[in-house]
């Protein structure tokens, strides 16, 4: 008998040493955790003040688990995987619109949602989730012009016709992306976007072919560190990217042309495996209190579709016209649409054969 007790005491030792070694290690690596008092919150690199996590821990006791993805389609896989039971993440426009459509998503109860008198009419009910059924937005931003006011007048580059002028050449450094390139050409000939005429798109990848010899290279998340030094005159990125660019050098200035460009969100959505709803209502309302909203901004350094929290940055931030447009530019923007496996391999083809025509 006393063998079978000590027997017993070993295992129940062993079992305890296991359960308190796979708790160490979840909270020590931050991996998706299921107690009911955490938030499992699914985000990108370095987009929110660590210091707000902490905040929203210690004013309502849930713990965040954060992880993090660097793209859309990495992020929809892990979702679409439903391996991990995520609690929010945070999808760019056109990756809602795909998640809604295949049932990836819970519907957000507007009755638990206490901020949303705070966000920018604007900035709601854009055309990939109608009456934010689905998603609060989180950040904006868009398409523009980065130029270096040491080798360009800033007379020579306020429209996307002037990237084509032969005093230009191998001076642009391009974002390397089918839409966003596209999208320059299809906007410089009156076209939408999201088209899905292949004339339209003929004739934009002739315009954007035509380009060429201005484009010095063809790069993603570099551009903002080679702007910042000095290795181009001309860039064309998004808006968070010129803002790191532009607070590493007095000579950057961003543009945004004002016969239109592209608007760009991420919003904060609720996968529907979603296991810890109240955390996640409690983080939302956290996050659209103007002052955290605020913080954030600062911190990241995008725009904040929070018009309340936009009152509380300073006034350098928020009347820069470079990253907070004014109604008559915002007007001319344009949203990406999901434009289905079809069209975005047209979209895809018509962008590489434009890189290999690079010499």
């Amino acid at each position: 008998m006393k063998k079978l007790v000590m027997g017993m005491i070993g295992i129940c030792t062993i079992v305890l040493i296991l359960f308190g070694t796979q708790h160490y290690l979840a909270s020590k690596t931050g991996t998706n955790v299921s107690s009911n008092k955490v938030l499992n919150l699914y985000n990108w690199g370095d987009y929110i003040d660590p210091e707000l996590l902490k905040k929203f821990t210690k004013e309502t006791g849930y713990k965040v688990s954060y992880e993090t993805f660097d793209s859309n389609e990495a992020m929809y896989t892990k979702i679409k995987q439903g391996g991990t039971s995520y609690d929010l993440t945070v999808p760019s426009d056109y990756m809602i619109q795909k998640m809604k459509r295949e049932h990836l998503l819970l519907p957000l109860d507007h009755s638990k949602l206490t901020g949303l008198k705070n966000y920018d009419t604007r900035f709601l009910n854009q055309s990939f989730d109608h009456n934010n059924q689905y998603s609060l937005p989180y950040f904006w931003g868009t398409l523009g012009i980065i130029y270096n006011d040491q080798y360009i007048n800033a007379k020579d580059i306020q429209h996307w016709d002037d990237l084509w002028s032969p005093k230009f050449k191998n001076q642009i450094m391009l974002i390397d992306s089918a839409r966003d390139a596209l999208a320059i050409a299809l906007i410089t000939q009156d076209k939408s976007v999201n088209t899905k005429s292949r004339a339209d798109l003929a004739a934009a990848q002739a315009k954007l072919t035509a380009l060429m010899p201005n484009v010095k290279a063809i790069i993603a998340d570099e551009i903002k560190m080679y702007m910042a030094q000095n290795e181009a005159a001309i860039a064309v990125t998004y808006s968070g990217e010129a803002s790191e660019a532009l607070s590493h050098n007095k000579h950057l200035h961003y543009v945004v042309p004002s016969e239109g460009s592209n608007l760009w969100f991420d919003n904060v959505v609720m996968p529907k495996t979603a296991k810890h709803q109240a955390a996640a209502y409690a983080f939302l309302n956290f996050m659209s209190d103007p002052k955290n909203a605020a913080q954030n901004a600062e911190y990241i350094g995008y725009a904040t579709p929070n018009k309340k929290a936009k009152v509380l940055l300073p006034k350098a931030i928020r009347q820069d016209k470079q990253f907070y447009p004014n109604d008559q530019t915002v007007k001319h923007l344009q949203v990406y649409d999901d434009l289905g496996q079809l069209w975005t391999e047209k979209y895809n083809d018509a962008f590489l054969e434009f890189k290999m025509s690079q010499k």
